[in-house]
């Protein structure tokens, strides 16, 4: 939300330089005054674009995926490590895949062909985009393949330090790229004989090259829950956020979890929170889901209203969770603190957050 939008029954609201915007909300509120802002999402949710025609059907065709490694306009995305091949503009703000096109994308696919088979991404138009996982060599020969067979200058680079500076489809893009590649890396031997797997219908079936097994694995993606769990006391709307010692200083995000067996979506969101801040909920609500490669999520969010309201967190999964006014939200949407900061702004974790700020603000 940026501050220039808010508005007081439909007046703007003038902002002086330096006065915090919770200081303008207090007053606000005070007053009995309404807030307002324009009827939109907060921001997007990186990473969950549909950019790509994944054309399910046609890639289980060895002749039609062969055509279109061999296209004229094909197009090849690197990457080694989980990290992703990037270029930037002049003055490094302009982060974007770094493509290898024609040719030199089928000599380097040629140049890997045997650790890495190519991985058919989709269709971006007419153009084919396929990926080629290097993580089989050192860093030092990824780069040099890269410069050598595919001709481009750029780096590889974790996608999650420069997702939220893309356009969407580019960064849906990578982490779909990410994503395929980390399954295929973990599922070179079938789990249930032990034997050799093979890359089939364009890298999205492993099948086991055991005549007495034969079973064709396809990719997995693990569900998780993230909620932000809301409540209303001291005459203004709050939130619960939570934050793990292995954070960096200061940042609280929405709370999560892996759903488990045998559990439903609403279920696993009611157990996550009792587990880590011993809250009681009710009125579960979907708001959005996120796909989450690092390495394999899909993150299914959630909003919901606490019944009890005093927090223990234990001595287990979080080192901490509180209760943030909405007030601290807003001052913390504009800008971290030295002592404070939301989670990351690529993440559905921050989207919750701000989703639920707008919601507020215009209740």
């Amino acid at each position: 939300m940026r501050h220039r939008n808010l508005l007081l029954l439909g007046t703007p609201i003038v902002l002086p330089p330096g006065k915090p915007v919770a200081l303008i909300l207090r007053q606000a509120v005070a007053s009995g005054q309404k807030l307002w802002h324009p009827p939109v999402m907060p921001h997007r949710l990186t990473y969950s674009g549909r950019p790509l025609d994944r054309a399910a059907l046609n890639r289980q065709d060895a002749a039609w995926l062969q055509a279109h490694l061999g296209a004229p306009n094909l197009r090849l995305l690197a990457v080694w490590q989980d990290q992703s091949l990037i270029t930037a503009n002049a003055g490094d703000t302009d982060p974007e895949p770094a493509f290898i096109s024609g040719d030199a994308a089928r000599e380097m696919i040629a140049s890997a062909a045997h650790y890495s088979a190519p991985m058919f991404l989709g269709l971006q138009g007419s153009i084919p985009i396929f990926a080629i996982d290097l993580s089989a060599l050192t860093e030092s020969d990824a780069a040099t393949l890269v410069a050598t067979a595919g001709g481009v200058s750029a780096n590889f680079v974790d996608i999650r330090s420069v997702g939220g500076l893309m356009p969407q489809q580019d960064g849906s893009i990578l982490a779909y790229a990410r994503g395929l590649s980390y399954w295929h890396r973990r599922h070179e031997f079938c789990g249930a004989c032990g034997w050799v797997t093979t890359s089939k219908h364009g890298g999205h079936v492993r099948h086991c090259t055991n005549p007495g097994c034969g079973i064709e694995h396809f990719p997995r993606t693990d569900p998780a829950v993230i909620m932000l769990v809301t409540a209303t006391f001291d005459s203004e709307p709050h939130c619960l956020l939570g934050r793990q010692a292995s954070w960096a200083p200061g940042m609280y995000s929405s709370l999560a979890g892996f759903v488990e067996p045998g559990e439903s979506l609403e279920t696993a969101v009611a157990r996550e929170v009792m587990e880590e801040a011993a809250i009681d909920i009710t009125d579960v609500e979907y708001r959005a889901s996120q796909p989450w490669p690092f390495p394999s999520s899909l993150m299914l969010g959630f909003r919901a209203r606490a019944t009890t309201f005093d927090i223990d967190v234990g001595n287990d999964e979080l080192e901490e969770a509180q209760w943030f006014s909405l007030s601290e939200i807003c001052d913390l949407s504009a800008a971290d603190r030295d002592d404070r900061r939301l989670s990351r702004r690529d993440s559905i974790a921050r989207w919750l957050i701000e989703d639920w700020m707008h919601d507020a603000l215009n209740a």
